[in-house]
Parts: C-alpha cells; structure tokens; sequence
C-alpha cells in the first residue's frame, strides 16, 4: 500500500479572518486556521484588496497579518478578478455597496483557490449566495469556490 503526500489547500482568506483572531467570537478557530497554515495543510492566497483594508485596522491585526504575507502566495487585482466581481454584480448577488466583497469572491476564484473563508455572513458566507456565486463562476469557465467560515475548514480537534 503507497500513501500519499496530501497536498495542501489553496485558501484565500478575507480581510475578516485576520481581524477575527482579535475578537472574542471568532477567535478560537480563527486561530486554529491560521495554524493549519503554519503548519503547511493550507496555502494562503493574499490580495492588495486585504492589504488596503487592514490599512486603517488596530496594529496588532496589522502585525498578524505581517506574519504570514511574505509566505503568501499573491491574488493580484487582474482584469479577469474585475469582469468576474462586475459579473456577480449584474447578477444581483450582491449590490454596489458590497463590490469589495464581491472582488474578494473573484479574486479567490481567479486565483485558483478550492476555498475562501470568511466571517462576512452577510455578503460572502450566506447559504443564499454561495450557489449564486458559483452559477456565475461556472458561466464563466471558471470552477466552483468553497465559500465558507473559518470554523468550517480547521477540524475540531480540539475541544
């Protein structure tokens, strides 16, 4: 019997998770995320768009997210994110006022990640919207995305 290496997950994680690590709520797996990237099980996948949000973010989500930005691979802001983004607009996924949150979604996709994670659960992370998201991606030649928590992608191995 051969086993195989498992190849790690290509994971684009939102401006949110990083911020999640600080708040009470969304801590614990926030964390446990973020170890299963340092422990090789995930590729993160980073944008200029995460990059521009944490801009006015408090120094400590700053310095978190400095950790783990020269090891990540880059999602760069490419026509094809923005067609994809403009596309789930036209569709009514979401609305003008949410088009970062519908760039995040794009640029994952583009970028060929399996997964985004997020706590955004009104724009990214909603049951009504994740099929729709991915009916665009397929329109578009491009594969479906997982949209899910953080707490959905670490196992719970610790209780």
């Amino acid at each position: 019997m051969t086993i195989t290496a498992v190849q790690p997950v290509r994971v684009y994680a939102d401006t949110s998770v990083y911020g999640g690590v600080f708040d009470e709520e969304f801590a614990k797996p926030s964390r446990r995320f973020f170890d299963r990237v340092r422990e090789g099980r995930f590729v993160l996948v980073v944008s200029p768009l995460v990059e521009e949000e944490l801009e006015d973010s408090p120094a400590e989500v700053r310095d978190w997210f400095g950790q783990f930005r020269a090891a990540a691979e880059p999602a760069l802001i490419s026509p094809e994110a923005v067609a994809l983004s403009q596309a789930y607009l036209d569709a009514g996924i979401v609305t003008s006022k949410a088009a970062e949150d519908a760039l995040h979604v794009a640029l994952a996709t583009v970028s060929g990640c399996s997964v985004i994670v997020s706590w955004n659960f009104r724009h990214i992370v909603n049951f009504q919207k994740i099929p729709r998201y991915n009916a665009v991606n397929v329109l578009h030649r491009r594969g479906e995305l997982e949209i899910r928590s953080p707490a959905e992608v670490v196992e719970d191995d610790e209780d």
